[in-house]
């Protein structure tokens, strides 16, 4: 029992004010995702590990969900309104960071809609008694690329044509010319999380991106597309970030972590330092 005693009072640190104990070796991340979302829980773990792997820092993930099957807009809009629901929810775990992963839910709301949509959510962890830094997949998105100076991009996303042509406003609302923006037509998020991430290489061949500065291949965070990045990256020698990665460099720039991520693009393993990306 003395050993035992000994290792939790080495892990854990317990408030004096009755708080909850906390880890001192880990560090909590907490997601606000749809309900049939897939792939955020998949891709950001194994980003996380990344970089684990390289720099000896750990991770936790806790998640709380929106409801959302179709990917429509009247759905994009009824998952809003319970962001606030959510993070109180997540911030119950004392997370360090909380990141809104559903980009075009945030994207409906009109250009630039990211920036209440954190205040919201920071808000809300704050007044549960559990401050958080927040970061969003579309605002991460649009950050990241205004902080590589990609003035012009292309870009891959799952939705239906008018989404796509939504996502495509707002980030050209951020002062981004998007050059091309080829939509797969998927309505079903369940579907969506079910694609192939192998087609994306053909998929950004095609795209229209002369004098592209950067290419979106997942303007979604369900669409999973890790396994293509850096091989998207290789082929067209400018930088690829995806809704995933885009989220994963600001929760690790939040949390003071330089990122040593390998085969995820240059954007995680430091090649390329995005300015001012953090909000």
């Amino acid at each position: 029992m003395g050993n035992r005693d000994e290792l939790l009072a080495a892990e854990q640190v317990t408030a004096e004010n009755g708080a909850e104990p906390r880890r001192r070796d880990v560090t909590r991340v907490g997601l606000i995702v749809p309900s049939s979302n897939t792939t955020m829980e998949t891709e950001l773990p194994e980003l996380f590990a990344r970089q684990t792997a390289a720099t000896g820092q750990r991770y936790t993930f806790h998640s709380a969900r929106a409801t959302l099957k179709s990917v429509t807009r009247e759905e994009l809009l009824a998952m809003v309104d319970k962001a606030a629901d959510c993070a109180v929810a997540v911030s119950d775990a004392d997370v360090d960071v909380i990141a809104y992963a559903c980009l075009v839910a945030v994207m409906a709301q009109g250009p630039g809609a990211h920036t209440a949509s954190e205040d919201v959510i920071a808000r809300a962890a704050s007044d549960n008694g559990h401050p958080a830094a927040v970061t969003s997949s579309a605002g991460a998105l649009v950050r990241v690329l205004q902080g590589l100076g990609a003035g012009r991009v292309a870009m891959v996303a799952p939705y239906m044509k008018p989404l796509t042509a939504m996502v495509r406003d707002y980030v050209e609302g951020s002062g981004i010319s998007v050059l091309d923006a080829a939509s797969l037509e998927v309505e079903d998020n369940l579907a969506v999380g079910c694609l192939d991430p192998a087609q994306l290489p053909r998929i950004a061949r095609e795209l229209r991106r002369e004098g592209a500065e950067a290419i979106v291949l997942s303007a979604c965070v369900q669409m999973p597309s890790l396994p293509a990045v850096q091989e998207v990256e290789d082929e067209l020698g400018v930088p690829v970030v995806t809704a995933a990665t885009a989220t994963t460099y600001e929760i690790l720039r939040h949390l003071g972590h330089e990122p040593a991520i390998p085969g995820a693009g240059g954007l995680l393993d430091g090649r390329f330092s995005p300015v001012e990306a953090v909000r």
